[in-house]
């Protein structure tokens, strides 16, 4: 995959999650976070293990004990993130959630920091707050931002994907098996979910009928889909560039909630938007920007030929 093939992947992959806050919402007035989490992870999970087993087969050589531990790493954060946004949703709007969610952009690179002491460049701290300037902006509504007790709930699950989008990239450094950590994280992220709905929520069949189409969307699209789009992507983009093309995430969740709630966007709302876009566009030319600003400090010798040709 190529690097712009990767990040069209990232940001179909922000487009389908921003969509899902819709759904995942609406399923909150239905079960429990954990039986949904649990529900939507198990179709994800059985969606991704043909794609797994073949890749098993191919590669056939086992995971080291260090690689299964990662990978299991991922898995409950991925948990932790999803169960406590779902959570969240509860108690706060579907707009609040995506504004919230895009704050696990600057997260990244300071998580890392915190991790392996890699100070982030000056033009990816730019992005990140530019990006995140943008996501306060598409959240204002008459001048000030609508938070809630649910908003606490975001800002947990926002350092925990931090964390896991950083555990994926460290991952793939060591493997190269994304279908089986995709289907490994759905699987943990499953079983956590119906095993904690089982035991600390009444688990009514009515409900989860009513649920049903919102745990098709989520287990298939935003969660099969969507997390496989991004595992396979973090290959070939850095972690903290990956996150902030995701952080169009927050765009894609104020659309969706324009066209099928009805919700309106407001010049503000807009200019939110744009700002999100132009960090996403920064911190995909600081890196062309840089390279060429050496090519033109040291550029090569007016008589420079191939090897083949000289001597």
């Amino acid at each position: 995959m190529t690097r712009l093939g990767a990040d069209f992947s990232l940001l179909l992959a922000a487009a389908l999650w921003g969509s899902g806050f819709v759904a995942q919402k609406t399923a909150t007035d239905h079960i429990g976070p954990l039986t949904f989490v649990g529900s939507r992870f198990l179709l994800s999970a059985l969606l991704l293990a043909p794609l797994a087993r073949i890749e098993v087969r191919r590669q056939k050589v086992s995971l080291p004990p260090g690689d299964w531990r990662l990978a299991a790493s991922v898995g409950l954060s991925l948990f932790g993130a999803i169960t406590l946004q779902q959570v969240g949703m509860m108690t706060t709007t579907a707009s609040n959630a995506g504004f919230l969610t895009a704050l696990y952009v600057p997260m990244v690179p300071i998580v890392a920091w915190c991790l392996t002491r890699a100070k982030p460049s000056r033009s990816l701290v730019g992005a990140c707050l530019v990006s995140v300037t943008g996501a306060w902006l598409l959240e204002q509504k008459n001048g000030a931002a609508e938070w809630n007790s649910g908003d606490l709930w975001i800002l947990g699950s926002d350092l925990l994907s931090a964390l896991q989008i950083l555990l994926i990239s460290r991952f793939l450094a060591r493997n190269t098996r994304p279908f089986l950590l995709s289907f490994l994280q759905n699987a943990i992220c499953a079983l956590l979910g119906l095993l904690g709905g089982l035991v600390f929520e009444p688990v009514v069949l009515s409900g989860i009928l009513a649920a049903g189409p919102m745990i098709l969307y989520a287990g298939l699209i935003s969660g099969g889909v969507a997390f496989t789009l991004q595992i396979v992507a973090q290959s070939h983009t850095p972690a903290a560039e990956a996150a902030i093309i995701m952080s169009l995430e927050s765009v894609f969740a104020a659309l969706a909630g324009a066209v099928l709630l009805g919700d309106h966007l407001t010049g503000t709302a807009i200019l939110g938007c744009g700002l999100i876009l132009l960090g996403v566009v920064l911190v995909q030319l600081a890196p062309l920007m840089k390279r060429n600003s050496l090519e033109a400090s040291f550029p090569p010798p007016h008589d420079a030929r191939p090897e083949s040709d000289q001597g």
